[in-house]
């Protein structure tokens, strides 16, 4: 079986990380397959934020409990030292499919590479409030962005699974 396709079927979400950090030639990797995801027009409507501040991780982190719900004590990112978070320009009118599409890259990028990933949620809630609206100005991000996604990144803690068999009736061919 081809590589690529081999690793497409073979990525697992990981939702158990070690606190080892992600070199950053393997971050670069990871972010550069993101950068190179497929985007209506090619307009590249997405950006991505690379935190490995273990401060910042943290925030973002209790930040996401509190919308979530859940106990500050819970980590919604398992312990991956890093978090790539994708946004997308509102402005462009597939910036949510670009911006999925580049979450899709970054994970099987990451799988690709020997590293462990995790689609997280609540980065739109997040970039609506105006703490994350200063973090991107304070990034020199202009512009108006929606948050599509966390990308939690690191070294997997976990055994690897083996994918379950693919559900029925979900391919139809019309020769």
């Amino acid at each position: 079986m081809n590589k690529t396709v081999e690793d497409l079927i073979t990525r697992r979400s990981v939702r158990k990380f070690k606190d080892h950090p992600v070199p950053k030639e393997l971050l670069d990797q990871v972010i550069e397959a993101g950068l190179y995801a497929p985007s209506g027009r090619n307009f590249q409507s997405s950006i991505i934020i690379a935190v490995s501040n273990p401060e910042l991780r943290n925030r973002i982190a209790e930040i996401n409990c509190r919308i979530g719900g859940w106990a500050k004590d819970f980590d919604p990112f398992y312990g991956a030292p890093t978090i790539l978070i994708v946004l997308g320009d509102k402005s462009r009118p597939n910036y949510l499919y670009d911006g999925s599409l580049t979450m899709g890259n970054l994970m099987n990028a990451a799988h690709a590479v020997g590293l462990g990933s995790c689609w997280i949620h609540r980065a739109r809630e997040e970039f609506e409030t105006e703490e994350f609206k200063e973090l991107l100005k304070s990034l020199g991000v202009t512009g108006e962005y929606e948050g599509i996604g966390h990308c939690a990144l690191g070294y997997s803690n976990e055994e690897p699974v083996k994918p379950p068999k693919r559900k029925e009736h979900r391919v139809f061919y019309i020769d």
